[in-house]
């Protein structure tokens, strides 16, 4: 059986040969100058690594190389990876924080396509595992079988769910399970919401109003927001969460679809431009393969 950590590199295989692989091809018989400093630069932006992220890491690597006087331009990899780490590692709200108040309910947005309602399961499944009392509010009335798919996933992973015809209205499903999420003293509630194109002000608007009517039926619970991006959108990523951080909030991150994506730089783009913490990766179908997000566990598995 494949462990955690193999799962993890073989899904970043595509990432890591648009990063790793072709800064090693252009590494291996050079020498440090700033030439090669700009191509390694180059080759981080094409790898959805973004401007300000590539630019930061190549200052570093002059700065460092001179501070060690490197000269050789195989121990440039060294210093990139220790950069990323530093990068992704800052620090975020943790998942459950020890001074929240019950319930803790996350409101799951994002854009149409990215697996928000399997993911929804897998996090049921994930917390239940931990012995969490956890709920499904399926506010996704308006995709066809939306709300068929995550009972599926809520029978699967043994948890309850609230739910409403199809058509109903969102909030209001939302404004029951809130209210249920308190009577039933659950741990967790996750809020299932319909995708929606962020440059839709009008759907905007409605998960503002999700946001508003959640914050009234439970005014004692942590509420959070967490957005799900695909691992496939590149930069696209960065103005989703401009866009759904100001309707809503952002407060964490989860990446699907990583496995056999070679854009996958764009988490450290994400975390350098707008200091968004990643929760989880997904890595396939299955429902174990969604994965707590750990900084030096992910870029190890990158540069390995």
């Amino acid at each position: 059986m494949v462990n955690a950590f193999d799962k993890l590199k073989a899904s970043l295989s595509n990432t890591r040969a648009n990063i790793l692989g072709k800064i090693s091809r252009l590494v291996g018989l050079r020498k440090l100058d700033d030439r090669l400093l700009e191509e390694i630069e180059e080759i981080l932006i094409e790898a959805d690594v973004g401007v300000r992220a590539a630019t930061r890491l190549i200052d570093k690597i002059r700065e460092k190389s001179k501070q060690r006087g490197v000269t050789e331009s195989n121990e440039v990899i060294g210093i990139l990876k220790e950069e990323i780490i530093e990068i992704l590692s800052r620090e975020g709200p943790a998942l459950f924080p020890d001074n929240a108040a019950k319930p803790i309910i996350w409101l799951i947005t994002g854009v149409n396509g990215v697996g928000k309602t399997t993911t929804i399961g897998k996090l049921a499944t994930c917390f239940a595992a931990e012995q969490k009392k956890v709920l499904i509010g399926a506010c996704d009335t308006f995709r066809a079988a939306a709300i068929d798919q995550v009972e599926i996933w809520a029978e699967r992973s043994r948890v309850d769910i609230i739910r409403a015809q199809e058509g109903a209205d969102p909030a209001s499903v939302a404004f029951d399970a809130a209210t249920a999420a308190q009577a039933r003293k659950v741990d967790i509630l996750l809020l299932d919401t319909a995708g929606r194109l962020h440059t839709k002000s009008n759907l905007m608007e409605e998960l503002k109003k999700i946001r508003r009517v959640v914050d009234k039926a439970a005014p004692e619970a942590s509420v959070f927001a967490k957005l799900i991006i695909d691992g496939n959108t590149g930069q696209n990523a960065l103005s989703q969460v401009k866009v759904f951080t100001e309707a809503v909030g952002c407060d964490g991150l989860i990446i699907t679809k990583l496995d056999g994506t070679a854009k996958g730089g764009v988490v450290i783009a994400l975390a350098e431009e707008l200091g968004t913490q990643v929760d989880f990766v997904g890595l396939g179908e299955g429902i174990d393969d969604l994965q707590k997000f750990d900084s030096k566990t992910f870029v190890e598995a990158l540069f390995t």
